[in-house]
């Protein structure tokens, strides 16, 4: 299987989208996705505590109950990265230990506020983050990690100091820098200014409505886009369907009749049972 940093170093824009558990990424790897997206923003939803409150055991965590079950690259949503130049030390060494192919570290002040979450951003000062960014580099011992620094300035500064932050973190090494943006005005600005390889986030609705393809953006010299949260907003929609339909005594439309069932045989399928009870059957003879 490709590393991420072979895939990158290819001429297209590999599509990541949000896996938070074993059963999502098997599912990414069957739907032919070369790589995966552990989103901070979207396991602090799940956890009901939103990602200012996740620790990096955790997310280590379930990276380590994903790779068990499928070698698809990793990336990780590090936030700000959980620290100070000093701490980013023990970040890169459990992200390495835990088998993340990228780590992407942020601007944002830390620790982090609530308020990120409705468009209001709090950055640390470029020059602390470049230091940040600097000792990421240093305490990285394992080769093949890749290294993203993003900017949320564009929020706080506009697109102008977004991309002067962006220039000033490819200079300082990173491996790809990540201004975040949203509209493809914004998109080849960025790309217009700052050297590839480049990550952003794909769009909330996919690409056949977006105005760019996935080849226009990789012509740009964008090659990671992770998708943070469709995956979470369709499981949502779906299990509160699903709830209310159970409480109100009505048939899910979604699942339709006999939909349940055929279902659960297909996730047993995905999380690899027939290969579990062919072991067992083939190793527990009498």
């Amino acid at each position: 299987m490709a590393t991420l940093k072979d895939l990158i170093r290819g001429n297209d824009l590999v599509v990541a989208p949000l896996a938070l558990n074993p059963l999502m990424a098997r599912m990414a790897e069957q739907a032919g996705f070369k790589a995966v997206y552990l989103s901070g923003g979207s396991l602090g939803w799940v956890k009901c505590v939103t990602e200012a409150n996740l620790t990096l055991p955790e997310l280590a965590e379930v990276a380590v109950d994903m790779r068990a079950v499928c070698k698809l690259p990793i990336v990780l949503d590090a936030g700000g990265g959980w620290g100070d130049p000093v701490h980013i030390h023990r970040t890169v060494a459990l992200a390495e230990a835990a088998g993340f192919a990228a780590i992407e570290i942020e601007d944002q002040l830390l620790p982090r506020r609530m308020e990120h979450h409705v468009g209001i951003d709090h950055l640390v000062p470029n020059e602390f983050f470049l230091k940040k960014l600097k000792e990421a580099l240093a305490a990285r011992t394992d080769p093949g990690l890749l290294i993203i620094a993003r900017t949320n300035a564009l929020r706080v500064g506009g697109i102008e100091e977004a991309v002067r932050r962006g220039e000033t973190y490819r200079k300082a090494g990173a491996d790809m820098v990540f201004c975040y943006t949203r509209s493809p005005e914004e998109l080849r600005f960025v790309a217009e200014r700052v050297a590839p390889p480049l990550m952003m986030f794909a769009p909330a609705d996919g690409f056949g409505t977006f105005p760019l393809s996935q080849k226009d953006l990789a012509g740009m010299g964008y090659r990671l886009a992770a998708s943070s949260g469709t995956a979470l907003a369709a499981m949502y929609k779906a299990i509160r369907q699903s709830y209310e339909c159970l409480a109100n005594n009505t048939l899910d439309p979604f699942l339709g009749k006999g939909g349940a069932e055929q279902m659960m045989k297909a996730a047993q399928t995905s999380s690899g049972f027939e290969k579990l009870l062919e072991i067992e059957r083939r190793t527990m003879k009498d």
